[in-house]
């Protein structure tokens, strides 16, 4: 596995090291597919296809709706898609939430900020009629306090009942495990959606009881297209700790953002309206790679915008699938 790469925790989070919006750009090869609006769908693709989903904002921040594909350069593994399939735009559609919250002891002084911002998520961002949301606490093993819902009274109920210490029976944080559970046993059950999956995450960092690995939790969140957006908490040890890595190495994997917890509201509001507009407002490309190998190895994405294009919102990269 590729060594994971640090972003700023707001903006580019997600997005590779691509200085070059300026540069010129490699035309995508095929690009037949032309630019249309879909609507939210639940669709699989075949295992030798690639679908990637992405979210571009201006320079204020807000949203870019009217990307054509030629305006695009896309490389996998430094060299352009045998063939652009597909290429759409998925707007407003549902959302699927699973808020999972560190109730570990290294957590605990974060604990009170770390609920408050999951209830202005439940009572501000989620959308009763169309989206879900599910809750869980964790630390060495993980419990589940709602089911999915779609109702904020519920879950704001649940969110406010997560406590310190009850998912303690031995020492430890297993963050890996935790997310890894989500993905396959939650949003994987659920089938893989085309946009809209996410993991809203209020922790340290720190994993250092899970039994799996950052690839395995990468590899599964790709696997039901479900991005990571972390809330980082100040570590104890904030010299020696591998925690602000280990979510920066998240999120950039996955598509998602990082973002340092923070009790004013003002921030709380600005970060959670962030996230929102990432997942309400996606592009989905489907294509095929130039080289295509059961392999299990890692491919990275370079994907390139026009100037008007301030950031993009992209996981790094994906595995191929074993045989």
């Amino acid at each position: 596995m590729p060594p994971p790469c640090m972003f700023p925790s707001v903006l580019l989070t997600g997005l590779l090291a691509l200085p070059c919006f300026t540069a010129t750009r490699p035309a995508l090869a095929q690009a037949d597919a032309p630019w249309r609006q879909q609507p939210s769908f639940t669709m699989g693709v075949p295992v030798d296809e690639v679908g990637l989903t992405f979210h571009a904002a201006d320079a204020h921040g807000l949203p870019i709706n009217d990307l054509k594909l030629d305006e695009l350069a896309l490389l996998d593994n430094g060299k352009p898609p045998h063939r652009i399939l597909d290429f759409y735009l998925l707007q407003d559609h549902p959302i699927r939430a699973a808020i999972l919250i560190d109730t570990s002891s290294s957590m605990e002084p974060a604990l009170k900020a770390s609920r408050a911002i999951a209830l202005e998520y439940a009572r501000k961002i989620l959308r009763q009629s169309t989206d879900q949301a599910i809750v869980l606490e964790f630390a060495y093993s993980a419990r589940t306090v709602q089911e999915w819902t779609g109702s904020p009274s519920a879950l704001a109920a649940a969110i406010a009942g997560v406590q310190a210490g009850r998912n303690n029976p031995v020492a430890g944080t297993a963050i890996f495990n935790t997310l890894y559970r989500v993905c396959t046993s939650e949003f994987g059950v659920a089938g893989p959606s085309t946009g809209g999956n996410f993991i809203l995450l209020f922790s340290d960092g720190e994993d250092n009881a899970g039994q799996t690995t950052l690839e395995n939790v990468v590899t599964a969140c790709q696997h039901s297209n479900t991005a990571i957006y972390a809330f980082r908490a100040e570590p104890e040890n904030s010299l020696f700790s591998t925690g602000p890595k280990t979510l920066a190495a998240l999120a950039a994997q996955t598509g998602g953002r990082v973002f340092a917890t923070s009790p004013m509201e003002a921030e709380i509001d600005r970060d959670l309206r962030t996230i929102e507009a990432d997942l309400r407002n996606q592009y989905r490309l489907i294509y095929k790679p130039a080289e295509w190998r059961h392999d299990g190895a890692f491919h990275r994405i370079e994907l390139k915008a026009p100037e008007r294009v301030e950031s993009i919102t992209v996981r790094s990269g994906y595995y191929a699938p074993v045989r």
